[in-house]
């Protein structure tokens, strides 16, 4: 050991959820220490020039999720956070079809109209259901999950309060509900749409970073996941961060600061110090120490109590319930920086439609055959992408008349299968490259010139999202978000709100309730239970109530 600090607590991991819980108890006044093994700060949501004059956003790159509560108690457009809303979006199939997103519910109905006009009323049903189920579920994101099993007052007062919802929307919502938490997006999205060209493009929001297929029990649920967030008071509505992604941590690394809070980097974690049950502080892989109390990891469960603690130090049905926790890679992502707009040959020029995110899905049969290509270990023959270009909306992120394309991609396993073998150290660069020429190729259905356009590309295996990132297999989400995963089950039963079986060490990352994307809902809800076990309540973070 070559140094030992003593601080109230210590958070390992500077991803947004890590700075959110850092930036709460040092307002509440704790000696608070943020270690992050990278050179920057966020976690996935970063901002990183890799090609001059370019601003990627690595890894996570649109906002909708992060929680307006959580943006007015951190004052974080004071330090610089913008976010700008979407003004549409669109599905093509690449051969002379689309069918455009768009913010005006009149023009989505006219939209739908053009490709069926028995699907213009079902989706007037859709979205009321939809809607209806996310104002259900936004009051409990910001609130503890509630232990079933424990007598315990607060646990008892957030059942009665989730009764008390129940209640109030009837018998035949509840019923709906349930049902909506387990089936299928495919299954959901067949029982109101005719068009197979219609359901695509609803169908991606159900399946965006998870291991999971079209048809697969659960996904309705992922779908209702991106729907729960909102931009300027617009239910639903996704938008860019003003300076890319790393604009959300930067803001929360200020905030902190100003706070009084300490970020260090280039500070890898070697272990938790643990002593007679109880957490003392932190070894770092440099051999430096640092002592505290108190200690919240940002890294996914897995990560945490796997690679961290140990096995011999915890009992037995614990570990057992973290090693069946699912968290599975299943995304790839690509940058791209370019000398110019690609071409649309489909799209009208200069529309709203290009001021959101572009798909290319014909069919539910086209997404779960991607799907079955990745259960085999193999990526998408034919991949869904979610392809954006933000660079429409802030020009900031490349040099006068360029442009910057972001590109995520389904499916890309962690493990892949090289000759009967299945390995994350398959991916070679070699494999790297293939992979990007199979997503050029998706892409070029719709953007012939793509190619042309190339300056340079970032491409990001699930492997090299875990070994940069931390993330494990390079799951977005720290977890997949089906219905045995969620609240008093996430990321295990009797360990829902945030604690471990270690004193004083917590886990508040995505792999926790309410789960993951860019929410900062987790590391709130974890500086809450700090705080209240430390007996401020003055200082907690704000409580959601019922919204509408």
């Amino acid at each position: 050991m070559t140094k030992c600090d003593s601080y109230d607590a210590i958070v390992v991991g500077a991803g947004h959820n890590g700075l959110t819980t850092a930036c709460y108890l040092a307002k509440a006044g704790l000696k608070t220490l943020v270690i992050e093994k990278n050179e920057q700060i966020g976690g996935a949501a970063v901002s990183t020039e890799l090609y001059d004059g370019w601003i990627y956003s690595n890894c996570s790159y649109v906002c909708s999720l992060l929680r307006q509560e959580i943006i007015r108690d951190l004052e974080l457009p004071r330090f610089g956070l913008q976010v700008v809303p979407f003004r549409g979006g669109v599905n093509l199939d690449g051969k002379g079809n689309y069918i455009g997103a768009y913010p005006d519910h009149y023009v989505m109905r006219r939209e739908i109209a053009r490709h069926s006009p028995i699907d213009v009323d079902a989706y007037d049903r859709y979205y009321q259901l939809v809607m209806r189920q996310c104002r259900f579920i936004r009051p409990f994101l910001l609130r503890p999950a509630p232990d079933p099993t424990s007598m315990k007052p607060r646990d008892i007062g957030e059942l009665i309060y989730l009764v008390k919802r129940m209640y109030d929307i009837g018998p035949r919502e509840v019923g709906e509900m349930i049902r909506f938490w387990t089936m299928s997006i495919g299954d959901f999205l067949d029982e109101f749409f005719e068009s197979e060209f219609v359901k695509a493009k609803f169908a991606g929001s159900g399946i965006i970073g998870t291991g999971l297929g079209v048809y697969s029990p659960g996904t309705a649920y992922v779908l209702l996941h991106h729907y729960m967030g909102d931009v300027d008071g617009s239910l639903g509505a996704w938008g860019f961060a003003r300076g890319a992604m790393g604009a959300i941590s930067k803001a929360l690394g200020a905030a902190l600061e100003e706070a009084g809070g300490e970020i260090r980097t280039d500070a890898g974690l070697g272990e938790f110090v643990i002593r007679n049950g109880k957490v003392t502080g932190v070894a770092l892989e440099n051999g430096d120490e640092y002592r505290a109390p108190i200690v919240a990891s940002n890294m996914d469960v897995k990560r945490t109590i796997l690679h961290h603690v140990g096995r011999d130090k915890l009992p037995g049905d614990y570990v057992k319930a973290v090693e069946r926790f699912k968290i599975r890679g299943s995304s790839g992502k690509l940058n791209i920086a370019l000398d110019a707009m690609p071409r649309f040959p489909d799209l009208p020029e200069n529309g709203e439609i290009f001021q959101g995110d572009f798909a290319c899905n014909t069919s539910l049969e086209m997404l779960e055959r991607a799907y079955d290509d990745w259960k085999e270990g193999y990526w998408s023959s034919g991949p869904y992408f979610d392809m954006l270009i933000p660079t429409k909306i802030d020009p900031t992120l490349a040099p006068p008349g360029k442009h910057m394309m972001s590109v995520f991609v389904q499916y890309a396993p962690y493990d892949l299968n090289v000759g009967g073998v299945r390995s994350p150290n398959n991916w070679t660069d070699e494999k790297r490259d293939a992979f990007a020429e199979c997503v050029f190729d998706r892409l070029s259905l719709v953007c012939p010139d793509i190619r042309e356009r190339v300056l340079h590309a970032e491409v990001r295996s699930p492997a090299d999202i875990e070994r940069e990132v931390g993330l494990t297999e390079g799951n977005i989400f720290q977890g997949e978000l089906t219905f045995d995963q969620l609240l008093f089950n996430r990321p295990a039963p009797g360990y829902a709100q945030y604690n471990t079986p270690i004193e004083g060490l917590y886990i508040v990352g995505s792999s926790t309730h309410p789960g993951g994307g860019v929410m900062a809902a987790p590391g709130a809800n974890a500086a809450r239970e700090i705080l209240r076990k430390l007996g401020k309540t003055t200082a907690m973070p704000t409580v959601a109530d019922d919204e509408f």
